[in-house]
């Protein structure tokens, strides 16, 4: 663990409010040049939004407001260092719902300023993206799957702020798909966690659903029609009893998992061709699809099979929390960047911005 009064271990606070997480954590290095954990505190904002079987940005925006002071300080309180011990503040601009994202930001640029610290605004996806380095040290370049409630995408990650998308979803994110699902079935939110438990004591073999973009060469993603698939299915056999419900969802679960170990099979096969240099290839996931059992399993044995080493993040860490932005701003201060404190909060932000858009190429930005 860093030396908290050494000048040579430098510590960043991370704030991350990009959804309905308030969070907050310190991270340095040790000795060694490790990433260490300091602190770690995550707000969950489930609660608030559970009637309204999802995510309300002004109950979240509002709900960031009141907990961030008090977030921030038992992130320091934990990590055993007040903010004079603080070398930089890292804080999520997006993406995000915006009333988030400037409820952290400001927090973090007011203490920038008043401390006279450098601050680092960081992309949400970055977060996740440099999560395998934070955790298990994994070198550049390594492919990288993003699952989350708003991203489904394959990536190269070749350094700080140095991504190629390889493929992205066309319609749903699958966390979006996790969420619609449940709500179809009345399952509480957040869906993914409620999906998986029910499915858990279902026949995944029982309905027959189609797995997206099966045989494509292309490496993106669908799950809309997956999605649409579980509402007829659910449709014709309605009124549904309880054991109809964890059929469904381990017949869901079972589709959306053989779709990604489909997707990334191909994608394993660029990345041996294109990196044949690498003695040992990685692939890396992050995000909160990345807690699922029967994902990481399918995961698990199509990279066995490809000789391909698989990085899994703690399930702490696979969800929005301030550690992985603390890691992402640490990395972008050691490279030597920084940024104004007029930096503007951006709901979308693409992580490859050479991109061609697939979604959401509206004024406010490609969402991926």
């Amino acid at each position: 663990m860093p030396d908290p009064a050494s000048p040579s271990a430098p510590l960043v606070l991370g704030i991350e409010t990009s959804c309905d997480e308030t969070a907050a954590s310190v991270v340095g290095r040790d000795a060694s040049g490790r990433a260490v954990i300091l602190s770690n505190v995550v707000l969950s904002q489930i609660d608030e939004h559970a009637a309204f079987g999802g995510v309300v940005p002004e109950i979240a925006a509002r709900a960031h407001a009141d907990a961030i002071e008090g977030v921030i300080g038992a992130a320091l309180t934990q990590a055993r260092v007040t903010l004079g011990r603080i070398d930089a503040v890292a804080a999520t601009v997006g993406p995000g719902l915006v009333g988030g994202l400037i409820v952290g930001a400001l927090a973090g640029k007011a203490i920038a300023a008043s401390r006279g610290l450098p601050f680092l605004a960081v992309n949400h996806l970055e977060g996740h993206a440099l999560t395998p380095r934070l955790t298990d040290g994994v070198p550049y370049p390594y492919l990288m799957l993003l699952v989350s409630g708003g991203h489904t995408q394959i990536l190269l990650v070749s350094g700080v702020g140095r991504f190629e998308r390889w493929g992205s979803t066309i319609d749903d994110a699958l966390g979006e798909a996790f969420d619609k699902t449940a709500k179809l079935l009345g399952l509480a939110s957040p869906g993914g966690p409620a999906v998986e438990r029910r499915a858990a004591g279902g026949d995944a073999e029982r309905f027959p659903l189609p797995r997206p973009m099966r045989g494509e060469r292309r490496l993106d993603f669908s799950f809309s029609g997956l999605k649409t698939a579980v509402r007829q299915t659910a449709e014709r056999h309605a009124p549904l009893s309880p054991q109809d419900v964890d059929d469904l969802c381990a017949a869901f679960q079972r589709a959306a998992a053989l779709s990604i170990a489909d997707r990334i099979t191909l994608a394993l096969q660029r990345y041996r061709e294109e990196r044949p240099e690498l003695a040992e290839p990685v692939l890396a996931v992050a995000g909160g699809v990345a807690a699922n059992r029967a994902i990481r399993r399918g995961l698990e044995d199509v990279c066995a099979r490809a000789g391909v080493r698989l990085v899994t993040p703690p399930l702490s860490l696979c969800t929005d929390n301030g550690a992985m932005i603390a890691y992402a701003g640490l990395e972008r201060l050691e490279a030597g960047l920084a940024d104004g404190l007029d930096a503007a909060v951006r709901p979308r932000w693409p992580l490859d911005e050479r991109a061609a858009p697939v979604i959401g190429s509206g004024r406010r930005g490609a969402k991926a």
